[in-house]
């Protein structure tokens, strides 16, 4: 019944999608009332809202005659994560997908933009929504029947029950993908509408930040879930998937750097529209069995599909965004050394790093056809190529603010001090612990970066007026962040240790002034079979505490997970794991791993994303005084004289 209801709303969904892209072009091409397209953008998130509540229902009621029930779906499956079992594999994810995506074009249809221009990008999102509505409906209906009914299901990928992030990991993720639809639609839209076009980038602006927001949370707690489930005990192994996810972020952080400048249409509708190709690729990637990955979903027939309109997007954001007129010059020149200048340089950067992340991932999906070999592109490629750039951009980000002032002699007294806190941030960590040039590189960079920060704040709050508004606080706060990701990411990788061993009861294995002492292993039963190890952990001379890292396996899915023991602190983790256990118990094989300061990353991706929000809120407010007189629409000039009535 539940399966039947779930077709039958999918089926309504494409047709209210399909409708609705229709009425959308009615609107732009002949200027019709918005208010049934706009009802028909409301009936197609209903139709998405309602085919997520059927399956989900289906879960809670552990219905196994629908397919998705009977593939992921549990009788032992805590309530939990049988709710969040809905996007915990390719079919249901794609119903999330068309929520948030539904969510979205609801939102943009009930703003006031220049109508033309809003027409046109409503018919880009109807499009997209049209377009997935068919994925899920002929390639990957989760509502399909299953003969015969199993008792039961072996329940999600172990893996995704492990650790809450994953409840929250996959939605932000997807808020942060589909937001960028918007931009896109909007620089699509901007040619088609003509004069109408031009201010689409502020429009787009506060919606890209959203975005930019939701996705730099979404990446962080995927990290932190990384690191905390997978036992392997990092946080970023520059995973195809992982890749993907990346791509967007550091185009859409382009798009939000160069959008400070005025002008540059050409680049603002570049890096809008490639943010959100890349999404779609990312989408490739993840859905169609191309790349091997943990984060991937299986092999699936949605390949040629995605493939097919990732190639359509692309041709047509190429010949649309492509036709816009030439941007008039402007008598003079700005100095070479202005804020401009280094935030064109900053956007850069940004693709230049991109681009070089894009290589990576997809060369090995080009190579294999003609090699007839799988290949892969390790670590070290993006060590020696993204790393350095990364570096760069966070000199950038230190030195522009210094640049706001128009004196450039009292802009270049004000990098004095930064520049002599990174240089003393060198030499301290040098001295101390020879960390290594790369990290002492970002040591410096880092210290120059939130020195300078922490300058430009003082000024910003001495002086009165707009210097103190919430959207100029909020680039400072999301640089912060950065910055702390940054020496997070450099101290784990220089100072992290980690060692080995199989031990007896009663053994020791030490890393560093840290140790854990086997006190015996213990086996339950359950809905698998758990091994779990009784360490005792000393370190600094802190009294012990026990810990008990785990195996575990899940006999439905025929898979063990690793369980690490965490045990945080502010300025380290120790990170354990247990990795084998002897059939008479006598033994277990431990890896103790020693990460200092990895914490700073996790408060920094925070941190970032609440920079994100502080500017999408300040932008999205109504503008008042000279700059909102200057954005409000003109009348059209009425024709006076003899000539007036024909």
């Amino acid at each position: 019944m539940l399966g039947d209801l779930g077709t039958a709303g999918l089926a309504v969904g494409l047709a209210c999608a399909t409708l609705t892209a229709l009425l959308w072009v009615r609107v732009a091409l002949f200027g019709a009332a918005v208010r049934t397209a706009r009802r028909g953008t409301a009936a197609t998130l209903a139709a998405a809202a309602l085919a997520c509540g059927l399956l989900e229902t289906a879960l809670l009621r552990h219905d196994f005659s629908v397919r998705f029930v009977a593939e992921n779906g549990g009788r032992d499956v805590p309530l939990y994560y049988t709710l969040t079992s809905l996007w915990s594999a390719l079919d249901g994810s794609l119903l999330l997908w068309l929520l948030i995506l539904g969510g979205y074009a609801a939102l943009l249809a009930r703003r006031a933009y220049p109508p033309r221009l809003h027409a046109y990008a409503m018919v880009v999102v109807s499009v997209v929504m049209l377009f997935f509505f068919a994925l899920s409906t002929f390639a990957a209906n989760p509502f399909r029947a299953v003969s015969p009914v199993p008792v039961d299901g072996p329940g999600p990928n172990p893996l995704l029950q492990q650790h809450p992030a994953m409840g929250v990991h996959p939605p932000l993720l997807y808020a942060g993908y589909l937001g960028l639809v918007v931009p896109f639609a909007f620089a699509v839209a901007a040619p088609l509408a003509g004069r109408a076009g031009p201010g689409w980038v502020r429009m787009a602006r506060p919606w890209a930040l959203v975005a930019w927001a939701a996705l730099t949370a979404g990446i962080g707690m995927g990290a932190w879930w990384s690191y905390a489930v997978l036992g392997w005990g990092g946080y970023w192994a520059w995973d195809p998937v992982e890749n993907a996810s990346l791509l967007p972020w550091l185009t859409a952080t382009a798009f939000l750097h160069t959008t400070l400048v005025r002008g540059r249409v050409a680049w603002h509708g570049a890096l809008a529209c490639a943010s959100f190709l890349l999404v779609l690729l990312g989408t490739f990637l993840t859905r169609s069995g191309a790349v091997a990955s943990v984060h991937a979903f299986t092999d699936s027939p949605l390949g040629p599909m995605l493939l097919g309109f990732v190639l359509l997007a692309v041709v047509v954001s190429a010949v649309l965004t492509g036709r816009r007129a030439p941007e008039p010059t402007r008598p003079g020149r700005s100095p070479a050394l202005s804020r401009a200048t280094l935030v064109l340089v900053h956007g850069v950067l940004l693709v230049t790093i991109a681009a070089v992340v894009l290589i990576g991932t997809i060369l090995p999906l080009l190579t294999a056809p003609l090699t007839g070999a799988g290949s892969s592109v390790g670590p070290a490629y993006y060590q020696r190529t993204a790393v350095p750039l990364a570096v760069v951009v966070l000199l950038v980000m230190g030195v522009t603010p210094a640049l706001r002032v128009r004196d450039r002699s009292a802009a270049l007294r004000r990098l004095v001090v930064p520049a002599a806190a990174g240089l003393g941030t060198v030499a301290l960590a040098g001295l101390l612990s020879r960390p290594g040039p790369a990290a002492l590189t970002a040591f410096g960079a880092a210290g120059f970066v939130l020195t300078g920060l922490a300058g430009d704040l003082a000024h910003r709050l001495r002086r009165p007026g707009p210097h103190r508004r919430p959207s100029r606080l909020a680039g400072l706060v999301a640089h912060a962040g950065l910055a702390l990701v940054a020496v997070g990411v450099a101290g784990s990788s220089a100072y992290g240790r980690d060692a080995e061993r199989t031990l007896r009861v009663g053994e020791t294995l030490r890393v560093s002034d840290v140790a854990v002492r086997l006190i015996g292993v213990d086996r339950t039963g359950g809905g698998g079979m758990a091994v779990q190890a009784r360490l005792a952990l000393t370190a600094s001379g802190r009294a012990a505490r026990t810990i008990t890292p785990a195996l575990r396996y899940h006999a439905a899915r025929d898979t063990a997970v690793t369980v690490p023991a965490i045990d945080t602190r502010p300025l380290r983790d120790t990170y354990v794991t247990l990795l084998a256990v002897s059939q008479d118990s006598g033994t277990a094989t431990v890896r103790l791993a020693v990460n200092p300061l990895v914490g700073l990353i996790w408060a920094g991706g925070a941190l970032t994303a609440v920079g994100g929000l502080l500017a999408a809120a300040a932008t999205a407010r109504p503008r008042t005084g000279r700059a909102a007189r200057a954005d409000r629409p003109r009348p059209a000039p009425v024709a006076v004289g003899p000539g007036a009535a024909t």
